[in-house]
């Protein structure tokens, strides 16, 4: 019994010692922090009350006229360097990039192998994974993709028409639904092959395990913030992240979709077929001696799983959010739908891969949603050797310590933005774009661990919007929550509850 008192006693005064060296860390090197919560750190509000967005603005915007290229942040547990300033920005994401290349999250391919996807890889993995997969988003291979894209947003339409009466007035609707449903489709056609058929039957499983990935936890709330403190020792433990039923569901859907193209040899240029190859190919020696080793089927599954969560989330939000402005500003969705038009009529009428492209107005207004709708955050990156700031000796980010770029306080700084808070789509005329730094626009990430799925996330918003832009007019409504509610369980950018405006055909 008394053994028992002693360990107790020794275990809690460890968990004392660990909190207070890591809570007084950056203030004992001279660094300014807030002083950290014991279990919230600077995260204050995580998942209870406050998004992701508002609790890192609010700390950007306290320390962004004191001069500090970074300040002290506690992520939960995690310590971080919380980057203030741009040029540090760039130098983590692209100059210095080899020294920040890791993200340092939490993924266990054993146990848990749909988290072993490209986004949370680190290491040579990921560097032999990114190298693998982004010959799937070149401009060929989106052109070739375009027609499936096109197929599934003339349905979308279709729908649209059947929700809409052809009388004044039009109808309400709830738009984040229906542009998950088109995002889901044209993401299962994509990548599996598959007719989802979201648009017509909302309630499938594609749909329901895409919803619970950003929201659900498969583990509670102290549980999970375990794993984002500690992600390497987490992973050591054997802990997972994936719930059970998206797991298997996921894992089963690949299986059998890789077992049946097999068999009956169909051949398709989209995202299974690559990784099909991938999987037939085994390991490989490289001219240089490197052995490049063969996936397996969970390895394989993963990037499935993160394709899929990335391209219907995003771009579904995205489209949404610039729906819901364009809502409030007739004006700018007037001068859109004279820019699809005219772009058309140029090119006979017909919705092109090279008349998507053209419509560069649609590409203002998406890229000021995308700026003010921040769907992810912040950008995590690692530091793998301790890292001086160049002209600042004092400021030194030490080796395995997290770096918080805060991308979405970056997009609503009125010093990169004036009036930020205000939608205007001519922040993005190529004449503001060519004097901007292009690390003070960060949707995508930036340097070579940005996106490597960009190019497909903005053909499919490109076309979802032309079309639905061409042939309705969208308006507030009594329904239309001004302004927005967020989740704050959502890791993402998410409303509570739907997105509702008025639709009349045009």
């Amino acid at each position: 019994m008394i053994f028992l008192i002693y360990f107790v006693i020794a275990i809690s005064a460890l968990v004392a010692y660990f909190i207070y060296s890591n809570t007084t860390f950056w203030r004992n090197r001279g660094i300014p922090q807030d002083p950290p919560h014991p279990f919230y750190g600077n995260m204050i509000g995580f998942r209870k009350n406050r998004i992701v967005h508002n609790i890192l603005e609010e700390y950007y915007n306290k320390y962004r006229k004191a001069g500090h290229p970074f300040v002290g942040f506690n992520f939960l547990h995690k310590r971080s360097a919380f980057l203030m300033d741009i040029e540090l920005a760039k130098n983590v994401l692209i100059k210095d990039f080899s020294n920040f290349a890791d993200r340092g999250q939490f993924y266990n391919t054993r146990d848990d192998p749909l988290t072993g996807h490209l986004f949370n890889l680190d290491g040579p993995r990921w560097k032999e994974m990114r190298q693998r997969l982004s010959p799937t988003f070149t401009s060929g291979k989106m052109k070739f993709m375009f027609p499936t894209v096109i197929k599934v947003s003339e349905e979308f339409v279709n729908v649209m028409f059947e929700e809409v009466p052809a009388k004044s007035g039009g109808a309400i609707i709830e738009i984040k639904e229906l542009m998950a449903r088109f995002t889901t489709d044209v993401i299962g056609t994509c990548a599996f092959g598959i007719e989802c058929n979201t648009l017509r039957t909302p309630d499938t499983d594609f749909r329901k395990m895409g919803s619970k990935v950003f929201t659900d936890l498969r583990h509670g709330n102290l549980l999970t913030a375990f794993e984002i403190s500690f992600p390497k020792l987490a992973s050591a433990l054997r802990m997972r992240m994936v719930p059970d039923d998206v797991h298997e569901f996921f894992m089963r859907l690949v299986e059998e979709t890789m077992a049946y193209r097999e068999k009956e040899k169909i051949k398709r240029n989209d995202f299974m077929e690559m990784l099909i190859e991938m999987k037939q190919k085994g390991s490989y020696t490289l001219e240089n001696g490197d052995v490049v080793k063969g996936l397996q089927i969970g390895e394989l599954a993963a990037q499935v799983f993160v394709f899929y969560l990335a391209g219907f989330e995003t771009s579904s939000s995205t489209m949404s959010y610039c729906l819901y402005e364009l809502s409030q500003h007739t004006d700018i969705q007037d001068k859109v739908r004279e820019d699809i038009n005219k772009v058309l009529q140029q090119h006979d009428g017909k919705v092109t891969y090279e008349s998507i492209k053209a419509m560069r107005y649609l590409d203002q207004v998406i890229s000021e949603t995308l700026r003010l709708y921040t769907i992810v955050p912040f950008l995590e990156r690692k530091a793998l050797k301790d890292y001086v700031v160049p002209g600042h000796p004092k400021y030194v980010i030490p080796k395995g310590t997290q770096v918080i770029i805060p991308a979405a306080a970056y997009h609503r700084d009125e010093d990169f933005y004036p009036d930020p808070n205000t939608f205007d789509p001519e922040r993005f005329s190529a004449e503001q774009v060519a004097n901007r730094d292009s690390v003070e626009w960060l949707p995508f990430g930036d340097g070579p661990r940005n996106c490597v799925g960009m190019r497909f996330g903005q053909m499919q918003t490109r076309i979802g919007l032309a079309q639905l832009i061409k042939n309705f007019k969208f308006s507030v409504c009594d329904k239309t929550d001004l302004p927005l509610v967020y989740n704050p369980k959502s890791f993402v950018l998410g409303t509570i509850g739907g997105i509702f405006v008025r639709a009349e055909r045009v």
